[in-house]
């Protein structure tokens, strides 16, 4: 019995990637899909999707809408591609409209499967980056889970050494 429990802890580890527009979104992709493939465990994949202003012409808010969440569809379609070449499982895909920190805790509320958070610094000299920063200060009482943060310009070659 210890035997099948230790096997489904290990198939529900999930790995969450927050996918952004940020260069170092491949580096945190990476990272997680690789402790998934190596821990068998799974890759989730969260976009954001900012609301659009209200306008005066509710219609063309609603076109707006829609064009943003088909972009955030055809992103993290070809996001699970690559996690499927690593994993050779398909990731779980996410979309979700709002703040993107404010999603991203109420995500790690709802949903027990997700077992740890992969983001990367900003590959810059600038700090963290705002989602970085804001986990680990004003936001960080209401994490869930463990983070990993991965700095943003390692190589893959790094990332396969160290996962």
């Amino acid at each position: 019995m210890p035997e099948l429990a230790a096997e489904r802890a290990r198939r529900d580890r999930v790995f969450l990637v927050v996918v952004d527009d940020s260069a170092e979104r491949a580096v945190a992709l990476r990272y997680a899909a690789l402790r998934a493939a190596k821990s068998g465990g799974r890759v989730a994949l969260l976009r954001v999707i900012e609301p659009v202003e209200q306008s005066e012409w509710a219609g063309i808010g609603a076109m707006m809408a829609e064009e943003r969440r088909e972009e955030a569809e055809a992103m993290l379609a070809g996001l699970a591609a690559q996690v499927r070449e690593i994993t050779g499982g398909l990731p779980i895909l996410i979309t979700r409209e709002g703040k993107v920190a404010e999603e991203l805790l109420a995500l790690l509320e709802e949903d027990p499967r997700i077992s740890i958070l992969v983001l990367a610094t900003a590959a810059n000299a600038k700090g963290p980056g705002p989602l970085v920063t804001a986990l680990t200060g004003r936001l960080a009482a209401r994490m869930t889970v463990p983070m990993t943060v991965v700095p943003g310009n390692m190589s893959d070659a790094e990332l396969d050494r160290v996962t």
